[in-house]
Formats: structure tokens, C-alpha cells, sequence
């Protein structure tokens, strides 16, 4: 937490952005430093990082291993990404709610959709803010 206040670890951020199509004139000057801590945490106190297992999820850029930073004061919206306790294990999944039901969906077409008949019945951890995973 202390390191997080502290701006612990920043970067140079450079103002241009990198082409993923045809290459383009950089500037090589950095604009500002970046501080991670901030810009990938906005709640540090309510905040955790948990490791991905399985591969329900890489239609969303979620791969086994990645890290996701899960924000336990954010109220799971329609569409959010949760982390989800269910039988004393838990799971990542994309939260829809409906008038007559709640589906946690994979982004996987091999695993199937959870279904409920209520939020009640959910024990919703957090909500998915970022994912850092290798190249």
C-alpha cells in the first residue's frame, strides 16, 4: 500500500503513440512519467491481484497466467468482468443480468454458461479492472 501512495514506480510516457499498421515519425522526448500504481489501481485499499487458471476467458484477452487487478469496491454492472466465489472455488466470468436471470459467460465457446435465477445467489468478489498478461 505504502509503495502505491508513494508513487513507487514510474516510467517515462512518451506522447506519441506506437503504430500497430504502418510505421510513423516518433518524437523521442517523454511527455510525463507514468506512475503504475495509479494508473492501473484506483482503490488500493479494496484492491487485489489473483492468477488465471483455465482458458474460459481468452475471447476477452484473459489467458491462463495473466494477472488480474480486481477492484472489490466496484459494483458489478451488465457487461464487467467478475471474479466470482461458487462452492469454495472461484472463477472469472462476464456478469449479464436480466429481469428473469443472471448468467455468468465465458468468452470461450468450449465452456458453458452459468446460470441463476437471481443476483442473490452470487458471491461476486470483485470487479475485473485490468489484466496484465506476458508477450
Amino acid at each position: 500500500m505504502r509503495f502505491i501512495e508513494q508513487k513507487g514506480l514510474c516510467f517515462p510516457l512518451y506522447s506519441d503513440r506506437v503504430q500497430a499498421g504502418f510505421p510513423s515519425p516518433a518524437d523521442d522526448t517523454p511527455a510525463e512519467n507514468l506512475d503504475l500504481g495509479s494508473y492501473l489501481i484506483q482503490n488500493p485499499a479494496s484492491t487485489f491481484f489473483v492468477r488465471v487458471a483455465g482458458e474460459s476467458m481468452i475471447g476477452a484477452g484473459i489467458f491462463p497466467d495473466d494477472l488480474l487487478i480486481v477492484d472489490r469496491s466496484v459494483t458489478a454492472e451488465n457487461g464487467d468482468v467478475v471474479v466470482v466465489a461458487m462452492d469454495g472455488e472461484f472463477t472469472v466470468k462476464r456478469l449479464f443480468i436480466s429481469q428473469k436471470r443472471v448468467e455468468l459467460r465465458p468468452e470461450n465457446k468450449r465452456f458453458q454458461v452459468l446460470t441463476y435465477k437471481d443476483a442473490s445467489q452470487l458471491n461476486i468478489w470483485g470487479v475485473v479492472k485490468n489484466v496484465i498478461h506476458r508477450v
